[in-house]
């Protein structure tokens, strides 16, 4: 079986990385598109994977494809590629606001659909993505592109209705925790740390509270609990957060991405 990506940008570099680092398939299984003549070179020189600026030779070749480009590209690509789909591809979308129905009408022919909401920590084998399908793809089909959005991370299959909060809460809180973790370490470096080591300091503290969560399986306010001792340093924190509206920008920054997604 054949992989395919079109497009070859962060996202489709990510994944591909992880698949070929799990030994997933074989780089001579894998094909990737891209107008991008510099960003080819690279995928054939880093990850050895085959490379075309033909749209079109990704899906004669392939058994799935994975549509790694902008939400505004999707409709003008899936018009030039749709004819040369079969029932037995799977198509596999990772666009916001892409719903299975509008893949479906694009594509035109009944082929199995697949969508995803990955996110960049899949580059270091730590992503996290939301999956739901069509009606027309099986049980193995499910299980063939979980496997392949396990080798660089965590899968969690929803319902399509939750595909814009799988897009706010993990596809685009990267972006908001590297904010975190860069004012975290502006603030060290303004009581004298060193900017290398202001990052080392904060992005460690970010990723050790993550693996609490999700080893300890105890709830965040819990853990919160934990390292606010009473007339502290850190319940002195936690209060000038809270003055300063921290828990209802970080709400209203999700929820305005999710109904974004939802207007794409």
């Amino acid at each position: 079986m054949k992989i395919g990506f079109i497009g070859g940008g962060n996202m489709g570099s990510a994944m591909l990385g992880g698949i070929l680092r799990k030994g997933l398939y074989q780089k001579e299984e894998v094909i990737v598109s891209d107008l991008s003549e510099e960003r080819l070179a690279y995928i054939k020189e880093k990850l050895g994977a085959e490379v075309t600026k033909d749209n079109k030779e990704v899906v004669k070749s392939a058994d799935i494809i994975i549509l790694s480009i902008k939400p505004q590209f999707y409709e003008e690509v899936l018009l030039e590629i749709r004819e040369y789909f079969t029932p037995e591809k799977i198509v596999v979308g990772i666009a916001p606001g892409k719903t299975l129905y509008w893949l479906e009408e694009k594509c035109v022919c009944p082929v199995r659909i697949i969508r995803l909401m990955p996110n960049t920590p899949a580059q270091v084998g730590e992503g996290m993505t939301g999956l739901c399908f069509n009606s027309r793809a099986s049980e193995e089909d499910v299980k063939k592109v979980c496997q392949i959005t396990d080798s660089f991370g965590k899968t969690e299959i929803v319902p399509e209705r939750l595909m814009d909060a799988v897009g706010a809460v993990s596809g685009s809180s990267p972006a908001y925790v590297f904010m975190f973790i860069e004012a975290m370490a502006d603030a060290a470096v303004a009581q004298g740390m060193a900017r290398k080591q202001a990052y080392a300091f904060a992005a460690q503290a970010v990723l050790g509270s993550a693996k609490m969560v999700l080893e300890t399986g105890m709830h965040p306010g819990e853990l919160k609990d934990m390292v606010c001792s009473p007339a502290g340093t850190t319940i002195e924190g936690v209060r000038t957060l809270e003055k300063t509206g921290f828990r209802s920008a970080v709400y209203e920054a999700l929820n305005a991405c999710a109904e974004k997604g939802k207007r794409l």
